[in-house]
């Protein structure tokens, strides 16, 4: 098991690309990470002023997580799977110290006969923390994904936040999701929520797409795209659109061969 501990008072960024790497990021760091400074301007993810030093690490995710992260400090963390990759990710997070901060957001694509498992354990032990929990996929042909998430907060954990997501869209009749996110609080001064679907794309979109000379094959790009993209918007700039255009070749390639 891998531990990661971020200090109190740092931030840090993990990208995590399982499959085929191409040219998505500024460095392909195999077999040893590299650790790069970045400011982590703009994207989804909040940004703590009290929060001054920033490490980008780019690296694979081949064994367990342990995570610790201490009084002030906060680690924001986004997990690609590219299509063709079996996986089982399992990352187990602990908010040590009071300020502590987790944003965890991932997406998997699958077209064949993969087995994709994803594995998330939050654990609110202080107050004032706060976490949060994205995951989006897309599952074709004869795929499986699991997903168990579970947020844990202790009875001295008042005044946390702590949210977590799960979607999902089914391309095929044979591709099955599996999602189990769940809740355990034991604080009564909690804002926690957890929600999962697993859907189809919208025909209606398409029907429309294509009254307005949108080929099928660009619609349904274009919705899985669109599906994926709130949580490709948390890569840091440098590297969001060559990302954003690698997950579009392989979204391609799923609907061409559907």
């Amino acid at each position: 098991m891998e531990e990661i501990k971020v200090n109190r008072g740092e931030r840090l960024y993990k990208l995590y690309m399982i499959g085929s790497w191409g040219d998505c990021c500024s460095d392909d760091p195999r077999p040893a990470p590299s650790v790069l400074t970045h400011p982590l301007a703009g994207g989804g993810m909040s940004s703590p002023q009290s929060i001054t030093p920033t490490q980008m690490q780019y690296g694979d995710l081949n064994s367990p997580q342990h995570i610790v992260v201490e009084r002030d400090a906060c680690i924001d963390m986004v997990l690609l799977v590219m299509p063709g990759v079996s996986c089982d990710v399992k990352m187990d997070v602990k908010l040590a110290g009071e300020g502590a901060e987790a944003n965890i957001y991932g997406a998997y694509v699958c077209g064949g006969d993969e087995r994709v498992k994803i594995s998330v354990d939050m654990h609110h032990d202080l107050p004032h923390c706060n976490s949060r929990q994205l995951f989006k996929g897309i599952a074709g042909g004869t795929s499986r994904v699991d997903f168990y998430g579970k947020i844990i907060v202790a009875q001295d954990a008042q005044r946390t936040e702590a949210y977590q997501e799960n979607h999902n869209i089914l391309l095929t009749d044979g591709a099955k999701v599996d999602t189990k996110p769940q809740l355990e609080i034991y604080a009564d001064d909690v804002k926690c929520s957890h929600g999962a679907t697993i859907g189809r794309l919208n025909e209606e979109e398409q029907f429309y797409m294509r009254s307005r000379g949108i080929s099928l094959e660009d619609a349904k790009v274009l919705q899985m795209i669109s599906f994926i993209a709130p949580v490709l918007e948390n890569i840091p700039e440098a590297d969001r659109e060559a990302v954003a255009a690698q997950f579009e070749d392989a979204i391609r390639n799923i609907v061409r061969n559907s």
